[in-house]
């Protein structure tokens, strides 16, 4: 793809990595017949721009005490995750192998006893966002001037802790922390609205307290403008909706409940890889 005139450095490589991370966790999942890839696909463009784009890390140095924090509350979707912690150089690609074997350090929820990189064990939902506003509030506190980002489903959303995490970040005035929703509109087995409704989603979150911005989630140069953006003078913890398919890539898989954890026959890999350019 050629850049267009102007367009961020940036974006190219953002692009390319979002591009083998969806071909790489299809091949984990299709190895190990277990997985999440359709809320791993509908996330790969965020955590493509976040690793690529937006946060500060060094993987020679996991736990630097000025790096930005990246918490993957929906910790089902570990596949996508793993995908881009490999591309950032925290562990060899070839571990991808193991995913979720047993004996695997890549097990089905992150663990940060296991990987250089993860930063909070989740997996259990309405967990790791307020793992992640306790992150925020240290980082408040000590003044390391590090943010932190959180990712989080939409079904995720109809769980009490992630409103008393909402309620406590606008609380303290948490502006170093970004909250991203994954609003690919589908959960386990059917649309997040026919489960436990959650619009308005964008009045709710301000209701709360939180600025509030919506992005098509699936387009980089979006993304980075919004989660690149330097807090500035804002005072408010900000909320990113970012609209997804869930999943994105694979003609077969969008916007079908069935690919929440769908593992692909061996026709449906083939397809799907020939899709996606591998």
């Amino acid at each position: 793809m050629t850049p267009l005139a102007n367009e961020d450095p940036r974006l190219d490589l953002i692009r390319d990595r979002a591009a083998w991370m969806r071909r790489r966790a299809l091949r984990m999942v299709n190895r190990s017949k277990l997985g999440h890839i359709g809320g791993d696909f509908s996330a790969t463009d965020i955590l493509a721009t976040l690793y690529f784009g937006v946060l500060r890390y060094d993987p020679a140095e996991p736990r630097a005490p000025g790096r930005d924090r990246f918490v993957m509350s929906k910790g089902h979707a570990s596949g996508v995750l793993y995908t881009a912690l490999a591309a950032a150089g925290y562990f060899p690609e070839d571990w991808l192998d193991s995913y979720m074997a047993p004996g695997s350090l890549l097990n089905g929820h992150p663990n940060r006893m296991y990987l250089p990189g993860v930063e909070a064990n989740t997996g259990p939902l309405g967990h790791g966002f307020p793992i992640a506003v306790g992150i925020a509030i240290a980082g408040q506190l000590s003044g390391d001037g590090y943010r932190t980002y959180v990712l989080t489903g939409d079904g995720e959303q109809q769980e009490g802790s992630n409103w008393e995490a909402a309620m406590t970040a606008s609380h303290r005035g948490l502006a170093n922390l970004t909250l991203i929703v994954d609003r690919n509109g589908l959960q386990q087995g059917d649309l997040t609205e026919d489960t436990v409704s959650l619009e308005p989603l964008d009045a709710r979150y301000r209701a709360f307290g939180w600025e509030v911005t919506e992005v098509d989630g699936h387009d980089p140069a979006e993304l980075l403008s919004v989660l690149g953006a330097p807090v500035g003078a804002r005072t408010r913890p900000l909320c990113v909706i970012a609209r997804t398919v869930k999943g994105k890539g694979v003609s077969f898989m969008e916007n079908r409940a069935k690919w929440h954890h769908g593992v692909p026959s061996e026709a449906e890999y083939e397809a799907a890889m020939a899709e996606l350019g591998g």
